[in-house]
């Protein structure tokens, strides 16, 4: 029955791959077939185009198309249809082969088109950098943004934000001031978009009290600010402050996500309060953000196969959380076993805290052995696994 199912189900998903390629090539025949129209209605020696008889709108359809569903197979057909249409040079066209590029992970095929483009406008310069720094190269992000600032060109708060998260993922600190002085300059430092950014890179590089005033100064928080900023007194280890914010923001009647809420929970396993746990695990209650297991598995599986991305520490961080806090334990020390990373302390204490509430003694010593090694002088460890041996 087991085998049945597996071959049940790799058939379907062949049906559908098959399915989604069938169209984005029919879709391409459908294309071509009105160029060769075209071409019929004139002199096919000279093979001329007439741009009146191009359907500009298909060709930008069919390159979307082929950036949702990943094509670069077919999207770089179409990139030789655009050069053959003499649209290699229109601005527009090259925006979307740099987005297709950059969301395939070509950022090299990008770069290319790019560079050739005789006028870039800020779509192109934002589409580049968010590309760069999706695909993990701050670096680049950073070298194209300093090429930007150079030429003049005036930048938006989507290009101060994408350039300030390369800034993160290098931990690039004084190219983070740099970037907030323009924002200040601008008068974009206030932007909600740019201010999360600002805040999220202080807070990576352990410049908390900048983060903390970054945060001060922006006037409309979003439930992404908030959560930047318990995240970030969290990973800096000030649990007593990240709780006292996160009563602040009850009493204002903030929004929460589901970052809000693990970030807190990580703080009440932190510091081994048992009765803000349990008044916080109420909380998720009410807000319906109660574990969804198998959909976590479903999307982490998904993550695992796509040959596009590369599932990082804090991926298999959140699914080691949702299978712990689901009382599946052993499910949860077997995917650390498996991960090729190292793990974290914040791992180790979220699987220690899941053994003891659901009394799991052997893997929780496990789990604390790990934790003593990370974080000897950090006594709530020893009280977790000691109140894991008192439930027992």
């Amino acid at each position: 029955m087991g085998i049945w199912f597996n071959h049940h189900a790799i058939k379907q998903c062949a049906n559908s791959l098959i399915a989604v390629f069938s169209g984005l090539h029919f879709g391409a025949r459908s294309f071509c077939h009105k160029i060769n129209h075209g071409i019929a209605l004139k002199d096919r020696s000279l093979v001329r185009f007439d741009r009146n008889l191009i359907d500009m709108f298909a060709l930008h359809e069919l390159l979307q198309q082929c950036t949702k569903k990943r094509s670069l197979l077919i999207g770089k057909g179409c990139h030789g249809l655009a050069i053959h249409l003499g649209l290699a040079t229109d601005t527009i066209t090259c925006n979307i082969l740099i987005n297709l590029y950059t969301k395939c992970g070509r950022n090299d095929c990008a770069r290319d088109v790019f560079d050739a483009m005789p006028f870039r406008s800020i779509v192109s310069w934002n589409t580049m950098i968010a590309g760069y720094t999706c695909n993990g190269d701050g670096l680049q992000a950073l070298k194209l943004f300093s090429k930007m600032h150079q030429e003049g060109t005036q930048m938006s708060e989507f290009t101060l934000s994408s350039t300030l998260c390369a800034c993160a993922a290098e931990h690039a600190t004084i190219e983070c001031n740099q970037l907030h002085t323009i924002a200040i300059k601008l008068a974009l430092d206030s932007n909600s978009f740019v201010g999360t950014a600002v805040l999220d890179v202080y807070a990576k590089c352990n410049m908390i009290n900048d983060a903390c005033l970054v945060f001060k100064k922006i006037p409309e928080k979003t439930a992404v600010t908030w959560s930047t900023l318990f995240a970030g007194l969290v990973q800096n280890d000030l649990h007593e402050d990240a709780l006292r914010l996160f009563q602040s923001s009850q009493r204002e009647g903030i929004q929460f996500t589901e970052f809000t809420l693990s970030a807190i929970l990580s703080t009440c396993a932190s510091l081994a309060l048992m009765i803000e746990g349990m008044q916080l695990h109420g909380v998720i209650i009410k807000h319906g953000f109660n574990g969804l297991v198998e959909e976590a598995r479903c999307y982490f599986g998904l993550l695992i196969s796509d040959q596009t991305v590369e599932p990082n520490v804090l991926h298999y961080s959140c699914m080691v959380d949702v299978l712990g806090r689901s009382g599946k334990t052993d499910e949860a020390w077997e995917l650390i076993q498996q991960m090729p990373f190292e793990p974290t302390a914040s791992m180790w204490g979220s699987l220690l805290g899941s053994c003891r509430k659901y009394r799991n003694v052997g893997i929780a010593r496990l789990a604390a052995e790990q934790l003593f090694k990370l974080e000897p002088e950090n006594g709530g460890n020893h009280v977790l696994l000691s109140d894991v041996y008192a439930a027992s």
